[in-house]
């Protein structure tokens, strides 16, 4: 018999126990200041202090968080909220700041749960289907949905992020699959659509890396809630209800603060442009690759006569975080990015503005994340759960779906490696993924129907051959080019992560695009 969800989430707590001694990065103090200015110093002096160089760059909702987090972390340890502590971490405080990611984070269990229950058939009377928000889905069985359900629940990705490194991802994804949960029945229940642009709309005000989707969801909310069978049917009491619970929001949340003048202040903080391209060569995406080029063209350039800017030879193509600038290649600006991102955005949402069906909105959500990571200007290497999380929704779609997903699984895991550099964390987080991948990639392989279509014979070789060339790359990374060359070449282990990942994940998405605008 299988364990029901709220059982594997009390297993999966047990052993995010276990991890409260490991390895925590600079997020563990950046949330520690965060702690402390929230509860230290008026709410105007919120998104103006500076003791720290880890100042507040996250939306007013998240700082209304971290002050609520502050009310109990205050019982814990005191000193951990004193401004002045810079780099503080009793036992107390680790204990508090690691139960507290545990604790926000059975709002993802909850939305998983709401997941599992909106798409599996129950039999006729049971006393589920007396509540309105149960529905069953043709597209979906019991099992592939708390299969996918549970691929959440166990993800690597969250547990290095969040339990390890040191992050509140579970809490904030919880919020964006209660969103996605709510747009899954336009035509039953409209009302849940208004629910879910609220929620989202509170989710941009958390985090606002969540921008990256907000096409998506404009252009499903337009045409499923505020459009009728003609764009020019205009829902008016929809498109009210909807425009002004979503300013309404904005308003709780920014207005304040504009009030106060410190509208540029809080953009300033949320937007640093100032940052390079590339957040070292950990995210794996175009610019990556772009980056590895440039350093491979610095090694051919002599050979070719082709200019070489000599103040770009030490820049963070080599892996570190800061500026960006290349040798060889055009530098790049954040203007070309953001065309670029928005011209593979609004590629997507064509087919959503055509046939705005819950299959097709969750796809546009994907093919927002990917393109944002893909072509964003400084990418974080944990943005790919951006991708990962809505599109473990749609792989048990069928077998070519599962195709595009398995290189993303690997290559968005295997790219989050870098973050835990110390030798202790390593045998963990590699056989934790590798079970991680075995388990549900086995499970979803044996769930997902047969293609409805051609296969995609090219993409599923594609597959085979870059998993196996995971563990030659990883082995590498590891070890390997310790022992060859030693202390030299240091930046070159994290080149080669960076691009095969990033090959994986742009492999994953070519196939993705093919199933959304083809097959």
């Amino acid at each position: 018999m299988n364990p029901s969800l709220f059982e594997c989430a009390v297993a999966a707590t047990a052993f995010k126990l276990l991890l409260f001694p490991a390895y925590k990065s600079t997020d563990f103090e950046v949330h520690r200041n965060w702690l402390a200015i929230t509860h230290s110093l008026p709410v105007e002096e919120w998104y103006y202090e500076k003791t720290s160089e880890w100042t507040l760059d996250y939306p007013p909702f998240f700082a209304a968080f971290e002050w609520t987090l502050s009310q109990v972390a205050r019982l814990f340890d005191p000193e951990m909220l004193k401004v002045e502590n810079l780099g503080y971490d009793s036992i107390q405080a680790v204990y508090f700041q690691r139960l507290s990611v545990i604790f926000t984070e059975l709002l993802l269990v909850y939305a998983l749960h709401k997941y599992i229950r909106t798409t599996s058939p129950f039999p006729r009377g049971h006393l589920l289907n007396k509540f309105r928000y149960i529905q069953t889905s043709p597209e979906t069985t019991k099992r592939s949905s708390y299969a996918a359900a549970l691929s959440i629940l166990f993800s690597p990705g969250l547990l290095i992020i969040d339990h390890i490194h040191f992050q509140y991802n579970g809490f904030l994804y919880g919020i964006l699959l209660l969103s996605l949960v709510l747009a899954r029945d336009p035509k039953n229940h409209p009302t849940q659509l208004l629910f879910s642009g609220i929620s989202f709309a509170a989710l941009l005000c958390f985090k606002h890396i969540y921008l990256y989707l907000a096409p998506a969801y404009f252009v499903y909310l337009l045409r499923a809630y505020c459009l009728g069978e003609s764009i020019v049917d205009i829902k008016w009491s929809n498109l009210i209800k909807l425009g002004g619970s979503v300013l309404a929001v904005f308003g709780v949340a920014f207005g304040p603060f504009v009030y106060w003048g410190q509208g540029r202040q809080l953009l300033a903080r949320l937007f640093p442009f100032s940052r390079g391209l590339c957040h070292a060569y950990w995210a794996p995406n175009v610019w990556a690759l772009y980056s590895v080029l440039d350093r491979v063209l610095i090694i051919v350039a002599p050979k070719f006569n082709l200019p070489i800017n000599a103040t770009a030879l030490h820049s963070t193509t080599r892996g570190l975080v800061g500026d960006t600038t290349f040798a060889v290649l055009p530098p790049i600006h954040p203007r070309t990015t953001f065309l670029l991102t928005l011209a593979f955005q609004l590629l997507s949402l064509l087919p959503l503005f055509t046939s705005p069906s819950p299959t097709n909105f969750l796809s546009a959500v994907t093919l927002s994340a990917y393109a944002s990571f893909l072509f964003g200007w400084h990418v974080h290497e944990k943005a790919i759960l951006l991708i990962l999380l809505p599109f473990s929704l749609l792989a048990l779609k069928d077998r070519r779906y599962l195709t595009a997903f398995r290189p993303l699984a690997v290559a968005g895991h295997v790219s989050l490696f870098p973050l835990l550099f110390t030798e202790q964390e390593w045998a963990g987080k590699v056989v934790y993924t590798a079970l991680w991948l075995l388990v549900f990639l086995t499970t979803f392989d044996r769930l997902a129907p047969a293609a409805s279509g051609r296969r995609a014979w090219l993409l599923d070789r594609f597959s085979g051959a870059y998993i196996a060339l995971g563990v030659v790359v990883v082995g590498y990374a590891s070890g390997v080019h310790g022992w060859i060359w030693g202390g030299r070449w240091e930046f070159v282990p994290m080149m080669v992560v960076s691009a095969y990942c990033a090959v994986g994940v742009l492999g994953s998405w070519v196939g993705f695009s093919y199933l959304y605008f083809v097959a």
